[in-house]
């Protein structure tokens, strides 16, 4: 059981290192500069707030654990 688990958050972390890989290559695909990420940059220091992302990710995750529920059963 536990075994499982961690090979499904194994593979949802490679998934999203590989989507990641290909957003630095393709401009249509840019997690953590998506629209609603907040970027304050003043006298030299940068504040970023991936907001956007965040619940990109979020939803990316839920719909992993998901799926390791449906093939579970």
């Amino acid at each position: 059981m536990l075994g499982k688990l961690l090979i499904g958050i194994g593979l949802i972390v490679i998934a999203f290192g590989i989507a990641s890989m290909i957003g630095e290559r393709h401009q249509w695909f840019k997690l953590g500069r998506l629209p609603g990420d907040i970027v304050i940059e003043r006298d030299g220091n940068t504040i970023f707030i991936p907001i956007t992302s965040m619940i990109v990710v979020s939803l990316l995750i839920s719909a992993g654990f998901a799926l390791l529920r449906l093939i579970r059963r």
